[in-house]
């Protein structure tokens, strides 16, 4: 009886091996979000010391997604970079990602070979670069640093929970759950609600 080989499923190291220099892995997270910054990461993984278990961080459970990013940041070169609700509201999510995704590349303070970047496009920056549309789960230097982004705004969102209460931010990180809209409903926006944000911007005119 012939045996079939099993093909591992997930991110590989392929797109990083295709290109001379630094790799660098590029995603965001907090694009959605009511309330809270846009976080983005730069990761530049050592090719002979990838953690286990890198995958896409919607994939991984919030205790397996921990353990991977401490075990990421032991490792490899990791830059992070935010873009304030300020910013979102004077220049859009779109442009406001896209400047956290340049001051990311810019923290780790490399030339890079190569810039790789989750989505279908990159910010206007002079690096090579390439945009790969479902690149979380394709490329295991982007799902690196989607699993940074998402573990550091989580943070946030936790420590911002506390200093404003009942929104219920540590659980849904800002996004608009029925909690978080049950709190802006009664207790009004907070200074990192998005105010270009639909329901935040009528919940402001309903005031």
């Amino acid at each position: 009886m012939t045996s079939k080989r099993v093909v591992k499923a997930g991110p590989s190291f392929d797109l990083e091996l295709a290109h001379a220099g630094p790799v660098i892995g590029v995603d965001e997270a907090g694009r959605g979000p009511l309330a809270g910054p846009v976080v983005a990461a730069a990761v530049i993984l050592d090719r002979g010391r990838v953690p286990d278990g890198i995958n896409d961080s919607k994939k991984l459970s919030e205790k397996a997604r921990a353990r991977i990013c401490a075990d990421i940041r032991a490792v490899a070169q990791v830059g992070v970079g935010i873009a304030t609700v300020a910013e979102i509201d004077e220049i859009n999510i779109l442009w406001a990602t896209m400047l956290a995704m340049e001051r990311a590349v810019a923290a780790l303070a490399v030339a890079p070979g190569m810039v790789l970047v989750d989505g279908n496009r990159c910010p206007r920056w002079d690096h090579p670069a390439q945009a790969v549309i479902g690149g979380d789960a394709k490329c295991l230097s982007i799902a690196a640093a989607s699993i940074i982004a998402k573990e550091t705004r989580d943070a946030m969102m936790v420590e911002y929970d506390r200093q404003y209460p009942g929104y219920g931010w540590a659980s849904n990180k800002g996004y608009g759950s029925r909690q978080h809209m049950d709190g802006l409903a009664r207790l009004g926006p907070t200074p990192i609600h998005r105010r270009s944000f639909a329901p935040v911007a009528q919940r402001l005119l309903d005031l």
